[in-house]
């Protein structure tokens, strides 16, 4: 029998009963989110548990011990016998248009675990898992989770990194958002300039029709939403085009990445955000290399090898892979235009 070494093992099943903490507190933070336990806390905490259960209009044991569970996890903060949020949890809980509000971190794992029966057959067939056919909140889940960093990142930082950009943008532009999923980025973009115009494609109709209907709700007029796969949507002569997140989805990013050099005008421009990654699994073992890990595994390669090709880059691909992708299809130039711990910005042409 292999001698165990028992503070290795000590540390390992720490190391454990840490992440299934974090685990079981899945359903409790989507309930506090759902049901505004958080949004309550913050606005008129410190409080009783009785007296936000009264606030939230929630049942008084319930809420008691949702808060016991919550102080434990450190989410929330407790003192003799009364809860609030401290400024650095209502960030990250409270808040939805913090850089790390986290809410949708959450509703993304609940969608994962929902995703598990379908991604488990695939492990034994080789086959993918299609977007259309993944867990029932998967779409909202992941539009959830990238909202933070586009509505505080992609106007005020991104898009001026990348060289000239903002100014065509500020006269009239023409903008595709390649894979725009319910549309988020792209009417983010609409709303911050008014003279250009721009159209989403997404190969999801479902999330076509979401991405109307909030464009629709923003009054916004200078921008539509069509079904189109990357590679070989309508359009052409664009100033600027842009895929968030989603190249490594693709079946056939190389064909998608030929595709939009064709449809980009002379002097185009190419944005495209990725997930953060080094090069080699030794440098993405660390907290966010696990969770893009994670994510890709459940969600990222099943939807690439569901479609044509299926390279299924992965969420992890790094930035050398990329670049590789991204010349085939006919750019000479690419250069990181920039970055945050989560996301890297790449710039093509």
């Amino acid at each position: 029998m292999t001698e165990i070494n028992e503070t290795t093992l000590n540390e390992l099943v720490g190391r454990v009963l840490g992440d299934l903490g974090g685990a079981v507190s899945v359903p409790l933070v989507r309930i506090g989110d759902a049901l505004g336990l958080y949004r309550s806390l913050k606005e008129i905490g410190p409080v009783k548990a009785d007296e936000l259960a009264d606030a939230s209009g929630c049942a008084p044991r319930y809420v008691r011990e949702w808060l016991a569970a919550q102080a434990a996890s450190g989410y929330v903060h407790h003192e003799r016998g009364l809860f609030s949020l401290t400024p650095e949890q209502a960030f990250v809980f409270a808040e939805p248009d913090s850089p790390v509000n986290l809410i949708g971190a959450f509703d993304t794992a609940a969608a994962m675990v929902e995703n598990q029966p379908k991604v488990q057959s695939a492990f034994k067939t080789g086959r993918g898992v299609a977007w259309g056919d993944q867990a029932g909140c998967m779409f909202c889940a992941v539009a959830r989770l990238f909202r933070p960093g586009y509505v505080n990142a992609l106007v005020q930082d991104w898009l001026p990194a990348l060289d000239g950009v903002t100014d065509r943008l500020k006269t009239g532009a023409k903008v595709a958002d390649v894979g725009c999923g319910h549309g988020l980025s792209t009417i983010l973009m609409a709303q911050a300039f008014p003279n250009s115009r721009f159209v989403g494609y997404d190969f999801h109709p479902g999330s076509i029709v979401a991405a109307s209907a909030h464009a629709q709700a923003h009054g916004l007029t200078n921008l539509h939403f069509e079904v189109g796969r990357a590679q070989d949507f309508d359009g052409r002569d664009f100033d600027l085009i842009t895929c968030f997140d989603c190249l490594h989805d693709m079946g056939d990013p190389k064909a998608a990445a030929a595709h939009i050099r064709k449809a980009l005008k002379e002097g185009g421009v190419w944005m495209v955000v990725e997930p953060m990654a080094g090069d080699t699994l030794e440098e993405n073992i660390n907290p966010v290399g696990r969770l893009y890990y994670s994510a890709s595994t459940m969600i990222c390669v099943p939807t690439s090898l569901a479609q044509e090709t299926g390279l299924a880059l992965g969420a992890q691909a790094g930035e050398r892979r990329l670049a590789e992708v991204i010349r085939s299809g006919g750019f000479t130039h690419i250069r990181r235009a920039a970055q945050t711990p989560l996301n890297m910005i790449l710039e093509a042409t």
